[in-house]
């Protein structure tokens, strides 16, 4: 199934003025040492999370600058997502009970989509688990090709895989070893595998809904929307409701800190097909929160990011309290809005998150709610990690920047980089 298309045109050009004119047009001189090869890109879902998120504006900056590439979504059932899910959670490192049939379950969707694929591409992109078995489809000695016979596939992997649960890791890395190269998030998440791994930053678009400027009436309106006072001071963390962002942490921190200065929490998020466990999740919250008027819980759809990017230019501090985190965009985003950030430093975050120079980083609920006292009582110290933040993510994580690298790694695995 092909990913919609992205919401208003897409330009190379119109990043100019974030990124300078000799950066893009490096970027245009790569592309057309590209020309007519194609590229397709595969995930999961087209709305919710942030691998979607980054395709709906990388794939439309592909095709501007001259290199043609589709973007096509798995389909699956509720038994198909719950199993891909808890080999999500299994990758981070989580328990899991292994058994034959969620293993047989997991073929058989990659057959089915096999069946309704075609891959006729140059350049494959499989990003995370849920489609890694379409390496079925490349070309095996002795066999008819199901697509062109020099493509190259490769392993988008988004999520920390440094401490996998060995059966799931062993399930999948036969997959994985059928890749010509694999794309990790962090130099902690390699692994040792026969193929090339390659180090690539998830990124944000600065002119997309969740990132553009903002009017003040629209912020205060999204305020008033949402019944949050925006004459108090607002902790903000956003977020799917997922446990390993571990928004019932983030209210203990809370009211850890409600002990000593007053001040609002929001917790906004939402789900994603291929997440069933939010609805659950989300009650867990709820029960947590109990009747504080002061705790918000905002389960938006997928297509709020402007009252996202609302809510992020509102709050006094953005807090990213995950327990397991691939790269954690919404860091990304606060950072880009110039807000200080309290996060936790697991996966990818401390890559983003330079302790006491673009944001403070945290080791606990206690911790946690140390960090935003104290940026709380400092607010020249929180207004400077915020600039710091914001040119952090400027230099390292704008959807330019990814551009670039897939740019070159195309180019490099054609024997086209000379």
């Amino acid at each position: 199934m092909s990913a919609p298309p992205p919401t208003g045109l897409i330009s190379l050009g119109d990043y100019v003025s974030v990124i300078g004119r000799a950066e893009v047009d490096e970027m245009r001189a790569l592309a057309r040492r590209l020309e007519g090869r194609t590229i397709k890109m595969v995930n999961s879902t087209a709305m919710g999370g942030g691998v979607a998120e980054i395709l709906n504006r990388l794939v439309p900056l592909m095709n501007d600058a001259g290199v043609s590439t589709r973007w096509d979504v798995i389909t699956g059932g509720d038994d198909f997502f719950e199993i891909t899910k808890g080999f999500h959670n299994a990758l981070h490192g989580a328990p899991y009970e292994a058994h034959e049939q969620a293993f047989e379950i997991f073929r058989a969707y990659q057959q089915q989509n096999l069946a309704n694929l075609r891959f006729e591409e140059d350049f494959v992109v499989i990003h995370d688990p849920q489609p890694i078995g379409l390496i079925e489809a490349r070309q095996k000695p002795g066999k008819a090709p199901a697509g062109p016979r020099n493509a190259h596939w490769i392993w988008r992997c988004h999520i920390d895989v440094s401490r996998p649960h060995p059966q799931v890791w062993s399930f999948l890395e036969k997959y994985m070893k059928r890749y010509d190269a694999m794309i990790i998030s962090s130099p902690a998440f390699t692994r040792p595998l026969p193929i090339a791994q390659y180090l690539f930053y998830p990124s944000i678009d600065p002119h997309s809904q969740k990132n553009q400027d903002l009017d003040e009436d629209f912020i205060a309106k999204t305020l008033e929307r949402f019944g949050i006072d925006s004459n108090r001071r607002i902790l903000l963390q956003v977020s799917r409701f997922d446990r390993l962002k571990d928004p019932l942490g983030v209210i203990q921190a809370y009211k850890l800190v409600r002990k000593y200065t007053d001040c609002q929490l929001v917790l906004a998020g939402g789900g994603a097909k291929d997440d069933p466990e939010g609805g659950q999740v989300l009650a867990e919250v709820r029960e947590a929160a109990g009747d504080d008027p002061d705790i918000h819980l905002l389960a938006l759809p997928p297509w709020s990011a402007l009252e996202i990017n609302a809510l992020q230019r509102a709050a006094t501090i953005i807090i990213q309290k995950s327990l397991q985190e691939g790269f954690g965009l919404t860091v990304t985003e606060g950072l880009w809005k110039k807000k200080p950030v309290v996060a936790s430093a697991v996966g990818g975050i401390p890559l983003q998150i330079q302790h006491k120079l673009t944001g403070m980083l945290a080791h606990s609920v206690e911790g946690t709610a140390f960090q935003v006292r104290y940026l709380l009582s400092n607010p020249q110290v929180a207004q400077r990690l915020g600039e710091n933040g914001h040119e952090h993510v400027k230099e390292n994580f704008l959807v330019t920047r990814n551009l670039k690298r897939y740019l070159m790694l195309f180019l490099s695995l054609s024997g086209a980089a000379q």
